[in-house]
């Protein structure tokens, strides 16, 4: 698992995500993650299948897997 809190008081984690394979998923499952409270950026990598948040606190799992199950991928965990 990778979170660490940032000196601005923002939290980073890093998620695995299987099935992503081009710029549209990456975009698909950054849109849906982008949704949840609290998150200030997301950036993910489809070559890798991570994706790295920031946000104001940390997020719960569960809600994460929700919004990378409705862009239409799976959330493996945490990398």
């Amino acid at each position: 698992m990778t979170t660490q809190t940032d000196t601005a008081g923002s939290v980073t984690a890093v998620y695995k995500v299987s099935g992503m394979s081009c710029g549209h998923c990456e975009g698909a499952v950054s849109g849906e993650i982008s949704e949840i409270d609290g998150v200030g950026s997301v950036k993910a990598v489809a070559s890798s299948g991570e994706v790295t948040v920031v946000s104001s606190a940390p997020l719960d799992e569960e809600a994460v897997r929700a919004a990378v199950d409705e862009a239409g991928f799976e959330l493996v965990g945490r990398a």
